[in-house]
């Protein structure tokens, strides 16, 4: 929003404060200025001049040579090559000496001969952009008005004798929008109330607009305000110079007397108009409904628009004259043939407007504010206004009466809150006549007691509706800067990780140890995706309105994203991939609205562990690859002897032989093992690996307390068995066996050999184990461990039968 600061002194007295410190001001009150320019200080030397001869410079096709009298003793020479210069113009002279916007400094010259002193700028050569300069000083210079006194300072004249202040408007403070808003707040911080001039409105009594124009609105969410005024009996010209140059200023470029006018009542109020020439619309009836599906219209910039339901168009109750809050009809804009204007005031619903804008790609100054909010308090005054503004401007009368459909009034809100609640937020001390101050210079009216603060906040600041919103008000007032600097008073609690945060954080160490990268896969994935490689039953939770098909369902796994990232790599010809994620699944909860979310760790491996080297024979990844690191993991958060794993062959996509459950106190909390061929083959991957486990669960399992140990005095001894087995025995049994049977001195046991060939029985196994044996104590005597030995030996034969070697 940029601000005229001449402008907004016809509002408050500005007299006592500079451009620069107003800015300072308004951002200490929470209003970003983004700059402040004062075109005054850079130029200069810039005069009315008045074009005493204007000819043709011989040997050239657009060069011509003036006299200009710039308010000095004598006539000046200068050459100029707009197209429309001619004696008797009122124009815009740079002396020597000037300097331009950018830097351009003028000094006295010759071209072709002929002497230049000076030069006869166009609107553009000031500063001003393309967009704004009106269509008739768009390919050559500007001229003044007939009045305008030669010799003076042009600046006045072009609107340039003032300062702007750049303001970066944020969403909920749109009500800043406006130069009225801009007003109420520059007076609550200079402490100043802002005067409004009152609007003087001549009706015509001999028509009524019951006999002119009739509104009807489909739907009052869509279009809770709707207004119509008609001015009749126009001549449609230029607008005035001072409403040219707030134009200008603003960054609007001036069209005629009516356009202009709405622009300016938009700038004024916030509130966007649109003009209707009246005839055009070939009918009484206005009709403010949805648009119909691929219904089209012609809009102002000539394309034609494919519309949708989505979007609200304005139509003489059959075809569409409008697009709601965006752009008007090519078939009924303001022409200099146009004699009576049916002039628009309304508010829409916002997010209608919105989705127009941006499907449309029509984004203005006027889509802007109904998008933000429009204060619909002033949307009838705001009507008002402008029509006394084109009939006074175009010599036209106004047709009494104003056709309306109002679904909402505009109210005042009421928020309370108390002195202590407001101190507390703020850490200050402020007393009762502190409040009522600031309130009072908001201009909201309060009543404040030792109890309560009551506070009824107008309809032009809809942003503030909650407590917090009043002591933000409050804080804003009275000055950041002047809030003290404390601390919070808050009990001393030394910061740490969780238990489940600390296994978290080291189960991503060790994974990254174990050579596995992290990655992180999109929750939302495809349905079957989602329930795929799940050891939950039921089917996975999916969206209401997805934004696409590949994201309609939450996972239930996340195997199926890592083996996504995977492939991806292979397919990049990176043929060793290994990675795990630590992420959250999703269940349905019985009677629950909610879903459940539990935290998973998973891992997926592929192509070679170890490479083919001179000193290394090339190993590709298996299933013991996979158990080994969830083993170890296990392991180091201390539930390796818990852990046991089962053959699993109805995990579907795994491979029915070379897959376990994972279980820890005999509750089953994952699985590893080998993708199901198939699959692999379908990915276009070779034999690759993969586990999953619920990290909730293993967390939750409770553990015995760490023990630590000196290093043993006494020397252990260790035995070594070998034996033969049926081959459905598992390794898993065994070792059950030979803990439970092995005596108090067994600490750790090994397999370092299992075989199968022609000297073994077909449907056995040799396997053969190391088995160590510690007394922390003493020494161990041999019959001591003999003996222990012995009877694990029978066990082993009493349990499977096994063949001693």
């Amino acid at each position: 929003m940029r601000v005229s600061v001449k402008w907004l002194s016809e509002y408050l007295d500005l007299s006592s404060v500079s451009p620069r410190d107003l800015a300072d001001e308004i951002t200490l009150t929470g209003i970003e200025v983004d700059d402040v320019t004062i075109p005054s200080e850079t130029l200069q030397k810039l005069v009315v001049g008045e074009v005493l001869t204007a000819e043709k410079m011989e040997g050239s096709d657009h060069l011509n040579v003036t006299t200009v009298n710039v308010g000095e003793d004598e006539a000046t020479q200068i050459v100029c090559g707009a197209p429309n210069v001619k004696a008797g113009q009122k124009v815009i002279v740079a002396l020597p000496g000037a300097r331009l916007p950018g830097g351009f400094k003028i000094k006295k010259s010759k071209l072709r001969g002929h002497v230049s002193n000076g030069m006869i700028c166009s609107l553009d050569e000031l500063g001003f952009s393309d967009s704004v300069v009106p269509k008739h000083a768009e390919d050559g210079i500007y001229i003044l008005p007939e009045d305008a006194v030669v010799g003076e300072s042009v600046l006045s004249y072009v609107g340039l004798d003032d300062a702007f202040i750049e303001l970066d408007i944020t969403p909920n403070r749109a009500d800043a929008l406006s130069m009225r808003g801009v007003a109420h707040e520059t007076g609550a911080i200079l402490s100043q109330k802002p005067q409004f001039k009152s609007i003087e409105l001549t009706e015509d009594t001999n028509e009524t607009i019951e006999n002119w124009v009739k509104v009807t609105v489909t739907d009052g969410d869509d279009t809770p305000i709707y207004k119509m005024r008609v001015i009749k009996d126009l001549t449609i010209k230029e607008s005035p110079l001072w409403l040219q140059n707030k134009l200008m200023n603003a960054g609007i470029r001036p069209i005629d007397a009516v356009v202009d006018v709405t622009n300016y009542i938009m700038l004024e109020y916030g509130q966007p108009l649109h003009a209707f020439d009246y005839d055009a619309l070939d009918s009484k009836d206005i009709l403010v409904r949805r648009a119909h599906d691929k219904e089209t219209m012609v809009t102002l910039d000539g394309q034609e628009r494919q519309l949708n339901p989505d979007q609200l168009v304005i139509t003489n109750g059959e075809i569409p004259v409008a697009l709601a809050g965006v752009m008007g009809g090519e078939n009924t804009h303001v022409t200099t043939e146009t004699r009576t204007v049916a002039l628009e005031s309304a508010v829409f619903d916002s997010t209608s407007i919105r989705k127009t804008a941006q499907r449309l790609n029509l984004r203005s100054e006027s889509s802007s504010r109904f998008e933000k909010g429009i204060n619909k308090a002033t949307v009838e005054e705001a009507l008002n206004h402008a029509a006394a503004l084109i009939a006074d401007l175009g010599q036209g009368t106004v047709v009494t009466g104003v056709a309306s459909v109002t679904h909402v009034e505009p109210k005042s809100v009421t928020v309370e809150s108390t002195i202590d609640r407001i101190n507390r937020a703020l850490g200050t001390e402020l007393i009762e006549e502190d409040i009522i101050q600031v309130f009072k210079r908001l201009g909201f009216e309060a009543e404040v007691s030792s109890e309560q603060v009551k506070v009824t906040v107008p309809p032009r600041r809809w942003d503030i509706a909650i407590e917090a919103d009043i002591i933000e008000e409050i804080a804003r007032i009275y000055g950041y800067n002047n809030i003290p600097s404390t601390l919070p008073v808050n009990e001393t609690v030394p910061g740490e990780l969780t238990r489940e945060q600390s296994l978290t954080r080291f189960s991503r160490h060790y994974m990254e140890g174990a050579g596995l990268s992290q990655a992180i896969s999109y929750a939302l994935t495809t349905v079957p995706e989602a329930k795929a490689f799940s050891l939950e039953s039921g089917e996975p939770i999916e969206l209401d309105w997805p934004m696409s098909e590949e994201h309609r369902a939450l996972r239930k796994s996340l195997i199926s994203g890592l083996l996504d990232n995977v492939q991806y790599n292979v397919a990049r010809q990176t043929k060793n991939v290994s990675l795990y994620e630590i992420g959250h699944v999703f269940h349905n909860q019985p009677g629950e609205t909610m879903p459940k979310e539990v935290n998973h760790i998973a891992g997926v491996l592929t192509g070679t562990i170890v490479d083919n080297t001179w000193q290394e024979t090339e190993q590709t990844v298996d299933y013991y690859a996979a158990k080994g690191i969830v083993e170890g993991w296990l392991e180091q958060i201390g539930l390796g002897d818990d852990t046991q794993f089962k053959p699993a062959q109805d995990i579907k996509g795994m491979h029915p032989g070379r897959t376990a459950y994972i279980l820890i106190n005999n509750k089953v909390v994952g699985f590893v093992g080998q993708l199901h061929p198939s699959v692999a083959l379908e990915r276009d991957l070779q034999d690759t690996v993969l586990f999953e486990l619920n990290m909730d669960c293993v967390f939750g399992i409770e553990q015995e307390p760490l023990l630590y140990t000196s290093i043993p005095k006494y020397p252990g001894t260790s035995r070594d068995i070998a034996f033969v087995v049926d081959e459905t025995v598992l390794h898993e049994e065994i070792l059950h066996v030979m803990k439970e049977q092995g005596g108090k001195w067994l600490s750790s046991i090994r397999l370092f050999d299992l075989y199968q060939g022609e000297k073994i029985e077909p449907g056995k196994k040799s396997v053969a184990y190391s088995l160590s044996y510690l007394n922390p104590d003493a020494t161990l005597k041999e019959e001591d461990v003999n003996g222990d030995f012995e009877k694990l030996k029978q066990a082993l034969i009493d349990s499977f039968k096994a063949e001693i070697r």
